[in-house]
């Protein structure tokens, strides 16, 4: 079997999976492609920029970073992504939520909601950030601090499945409790005004991101975990 995470090996081994017999392959990411040198994505309108990437669902935890936004002076948040059904956010009830909670705190007018925005345009939006928040409930696979790391972002992430593996706590990026915005809220504070650190985030990721989690690094990995379950052929299993 093989797992995007340790985290996942461990929900397996609970459901009775011999851990033995478990793999992890975690989520690669194209480095040529996402990388820190490049354009970026939508002009600024306040010093700092904090951007998150996914579909607009609960789960993806936006609303506590809105909520975080309130103790961020100067800072806008871009939330890129479209709604599950593949719709635009306006009209969407959980982009519609969503922007109920901007205006209940105070920040609906540094809140920007671009709606989907093509992969292609995905590292320039990337690269635009000071720093990029991946706030889950639970995140099997991390792909988005993975892409952040590789463009090099610092990141601030909740402490959920992937995310584990991908981002070093205090090296690579921050890690914080899900559904915490006063959590969030602290670290972004923290970050946003220690440039040295962001830059010494960044680094790091971009150093990581290529080391363990290029495609070839992937491919590698995948391979290995076939070549586990694919018996020897007679003569070569004789032979040792």
């Amino acid at each position: 079997m093989v797992a995007a995470c340790t985290d996942e090996v461990s929900e397996l081994t609970r459901m009775g999976l011999p851990r033995a017999r478990t793999s992890v392959v975690p989520c690669g990411v194209d480095v040529n492609r996402f990388e820190p040198v490049g354009p970026t994505l939508l002009p600024r309108r306040a010093k700092y920029r904090i951007v998150s990437i996914g579909k607009i669902v609960p789960p993806m935890g936006f609303d506590v970073t809105i909520a975080a936004l309130s103790a961020l002076p100067d800072t806008e948040l871009v939330v890129a992504g479209d709604p599950p059904d593949g719709g635009s956010p306006p009209g969407d009830p959980e982009a519609s939520r969503l922007a109920g909670v901007a205006r209940r705190c105070g920040v609906y007018d540094r809140v920007r909601m671009p709606g989907r925005i093509a992969h292609s345009q995905t590292p320039a939006l990337l690269r635009s950030a000071d720093i990029v928040v991946n706030n889950p409930w639970y995140e099997p696979f991390g792909v988005v601090p993975l892409e952040a790391m590789a463009c090099g972002r610092p990141v601030i992430a909740s402490a959920v499945g992937g995310v584990l593996d991908i981002v070093v706590d205090g090296v690579t990026g921050d890690l914080v409790p899900p559904r915490s915005p006063e959590a969030l809220a602290k670290a972004a504070r923290k970050l946003l005004g220690d440039p040295t650190t962001r830059d010494t985030y960044g680094i790091a990721g971009r150093d990581r991101a290529v080391a363990r989690f290029s495609w070839d690094r992937a491919a590698a990995d995948t391979a290995r975990a076939y070549e586990r379950c694919i018996p020897l052929p007679r003569e070569e299993a004789s032979v040792e």
